[in-house]
């Protein structure tokens, strides 16, 4: 038994800190961090700013680990997304303790943590400084304690229900009711439907766990609401409108939801057959209760309007649960169907895993030298899989899978990353380096939108500014402007005849090729130093 939690540790280890600067940033690490930066340089901790305008959108928690991380050891991308990482494995911990506490199976609970940890949704956001590994670990630490409270005969109430309530505070003030409608009350509605969860006895201790929760995760609301109560009404009144007109989308978009789990989709959309499974698996009672979490979640996210694949993660830990109950029954199961299902779902695992190296081979993103060594590895582990396919072996299968995974992670995750990258990538990140551009502020033309990638790869502020206004220019000399368009196109003839210019360059922040729909104009920008004008010289280049 020892053998699997030193394995599951290491899974843990190398799927959320191995190689963890590998994939690059995106929107979501770029406004996180630049919040963080500016509460580290600036000291507002209760008022976060992004670029300089308030940053109320978001609850602070994770930004305020990130503030602290960045006064620790500034600038450091892998610091940051190792305290993702931390997240991660604190959440994986609890999800161990949650399954244990409703299966009383060690080794459902053992398996369960490895179909999530092989989860690519899961290791993606394990990987990355946001704010979603946050809420979700810990309201599945309340879930957890919840759980334990309901199914506990009162003699610990006063333990498990506050503590519950604690946890449900640092969800909210991670990202707000997110977590608690995506799993707290999908749960809530599942454990209503199942035997062996009661609140008799223990209604006092359920209201301090309430109170607790409010004081946790209200506190700073409260607090904004008194002494910025205007600015607050206004991100309430944006933040319920995003909900209901932004990135709209038709009840269905998460019909593929099982895909989301990566390798573990043939199971996961075999374990929706609810009648057929019923009768067939022996322990039945884990089964029901995650697939009925996992159809109740799937559901109420389907009844929001704004609707992004990325808020399916909260799902994967149901989805988790009810895979390694399927296989669990697999491991012993007489019926042809579930054998069947078992062999595809190994044989589509072993052909992934021994056409990987050489899909990235094709590609160019390894090199022939360390195909060399990882074609026999992956082949290997290939034949491992499918061998332990025929014996029914469930756990030696995922200890297989987690195999992969691992060697994945640390040897072709780069290589990964880089097949989707813009090769021909110059980064505004490079100006830093420039002592020509030493103590100037950047600015970008107020009527130009500005992407907050760039301001996280600048590493310093870039505000805007009324280029047709000559006294707000004077006032600023010298800087450095940010724009899409040369220095001619977007400043007034009149005001630049009186200014000197010195082009840095051309920027391009995409961080895809070329031809992909999300390659965009508004990553690719002109640099340009603007000084007071002293001498006839103008348009000079670095």
């Amino acid at each position: 038994m020892y053998k699997k939690y030193i394995f599951v540790i290491l899974l843990a280890a190398v799927s959320f800190f191995m190689n963890n600067t590998a994939l690059p940033t995106d929107i979501m690490e770029a406004r996180n961090m630049v919040t963080a930066r500016e509460i580290a340089d600036e000291g507002n901790w209760l008022v976060p700013t992004m670029n300089g305008t308030l940053r109320l959108e978001k609850p602070p928690l994770p930004t305020w680990v990130a503030a602290t991380v960045e006064t620790v050891m500034p600038d450091s991308l892998a610091a940051q997304r190792a305290v993702a990482g931390i997240m991660g494995t604190i959440w994986t911990i609890f999800f161990f303790l949650l399954v244990k506490t409703i299966s009383k199976n060690e080794d459902l609970s053992l398996l369960s943590v490895i179909v999530l940890l092989t989860c690519y949704q899961v290791v993606l956001m394990g990987r990355t400084a946001t704010w979603d590994i946050y809420c979700h670990a810990f309201m599945t630490g309340a879930i957890y304690f919840l759980t334990k409270g309901l199914m506990n005969d009162g003699g610990k109430k006063w333990f498990w229900l506050p503590a519950a309530g604690t946890m449900m505070g640092l969800s909210f003030l991670s990202k707000g009711p997110v977590s608690f409608y995506a799993m707290l009350l999908p749960m809530l509605i599942t454990s209503m439907a199942m035997p062996g969860f009661s609140l008799k006895g223990k209604w006092d201790a359920a209201a301090v766990m309430i109170l607790l929760c409010i004081v946790t995760g209200g506190w700073w609301y409260a607090w904004l609401f008194t002494f910025h109560h205007h600015e607050m009404t206004v991100v309430m009144t944006k933040e319920t409108g995003a909900w209901t007109g932004h990135n709209v989308r038709p009840w269905w978009y998460y019909w593929r939801f099982f895909t989301e789990t990566g390798i573990w989709t043939i199971p996961v959309l075999a374990s929706l057959a609810i009648p057929y499974w019923k009768k067939t698996i022996k322990d039945v009672r884990p089964y029901l209760f995650s697939v009925t979490w996992m159809v109740t979640a799937l559901i109420l996210l389907s009844l929001l309007p704004e609707k992004k694949m990325r808020y399916l993660l909260p799902m994967m830990v149901p989805c988790s649960m009810c895979t390694a109950s399927l296989l669990m029954h697999l491991h012993t199961a007489a019926d042809k169907a579930g054998r069947l299902l078992f062999r595809a779902n190994g044989m589509l695992t072993a052909s992934v895993t021994i056409l990987l190296p050489v899909i990235l081979y094709d590609t160019k993103m390894i090199d022939e030298k360390l195909l060399i060594i990882l074609c026999p590895l992956f082949a290997i582990l290939a034949v491992f899989i499918m061998r332990e396919v025929t014996k029914h072996n469930v756990m030696r299968f995922a200890a297989g899978v987690g195999c992969v995974f691992m060697l994945t992670e640390c040897f072709l995750l780069g290589g990964i990353g880089g097949l989707f990258g813009n090769k021909d990538r110059y980064s505004i990140h490079e100006t830093r380096k420039m002592k020509a551009l030493n103590g100037m502020r950047m600015y970008h033309p107020a009527h130009e939108p500005l992407r907050i990638e760039l301001v996280y790869e600048a590493g310093r502020k870039i505000l805007p500014l009324d280029l047709a206004d000559s006294n707000a220019i004077k006032a600023r000399l010298p800087f450095v402007l940010v724009s899409n368009g040369n220095v001619h196109e977007v400043m007034p003839k009149g005001i630049i005849d009186n200014v000197d210019t010195t082009r840095i360059g051309i920027f391009d922040d995409n961080k895809h090729p070329r031809g992909n729909r999300h390659y965009t104009n508004e990553f690719i920008n002109n640099v340009t130093i603007i000084k007071e004008k002293t001498h006839h010289e103008q348009d000079k280049e670095l």
